[in-house]
């Protein structure tokens, strides 16, 4: 599958990647080629945009899981009895064995449920600052910039409802990294941050890019 210009501009691709990419004489190469010059270059934010609407249904599902169960931990240490996130999960997963109308509505509904998690943890958890924005910005547009450990736990479920689809898998992907760096108690050093960060952002684009080749 070749990156052309109509397609990145189908996909809804910003005006500054496109710049970018173009620069770069990255316009006609394949996929994999493409995202790992993406990575290469440290561009690792538009290589996890890209590689999600490479995909296929089950390998975006899949993708997003893989993400959030890289985090989900860290919701259960602080809500150990609140098993709404995990199911969440577990819903999406059926979706990519079986992905039919029943398991994914199953998954949406899951997915309401874990909301609510959310909004109890965000109650819960006020007098502590780093839980309180995590929670808060489970409704964040932009995970980049969202220490997001509860929306993480249950967005995994809305990638397995179509209308929310590759979008959601990507956001998974950028919370889960940005709560994985929070959970190395980087939150306070801009560089540690960064560098934990950027370990989580590379496995799971790995992972990506094991599930593109797969598509083969």
């Amino acid at each position: 599958m070749k990156i052309t210009t109509k397609f990145l501009k189908e996909k809804g691709v910003c005006k500054e990647g496109y710049n970018w990419v173009k620069e770069n004489k990255l316009i006609g190469l394949d996929a994999m080629p493409f995202i790992n010059k993406l990575i290469e270059n440290n561009k690792l934010k538009w290589a996890n945009w890209l590689i999600v609407r490479c995909m296929e249904y089950k390998q975006y599902v899949a993708y997003a899981v893989f993400a959030a169960e890289q985090v989900i931990s860290i919701y259960e240490k602080n809500c150990p009895k609140d098993d709404r996130p995990r199911k969440a999960v577990k819903a999406a997963k059926l979706c990519i064995d079986n992905p039919t109308e029943k398991n994914k509505n199953a998954a949406y509904v899951a997915a309401a449920c874990a909301v609510a998690a959310v909004d109890a943890a965000a109650a819960a958890c006020a007098v502590d600052a780093v839980a309180y924005a995590a929670a808060a910005a489970a409704y964040a547009v932009d995970a980049a910039c969202a220490v997001d450990a509860y929306a993480v736990a249950y967005a995994a479920a809305y990638a397995a409802c179509a209308a929310y689809a590759a979008a959601c898998a990507a956001y998974v992907v950028d919370a889960a990294c940005a709560v994985a760096a929070v959970d190395a108690a980087c939150a306070v050093d801009a560089v540690a941050y960064a560098v934990a960060r950027k370990e989580m952002q590379l496995k799971i684009l790995r992972y990506g890019l094991q599930l593109l080749e797969n598509m083969k």
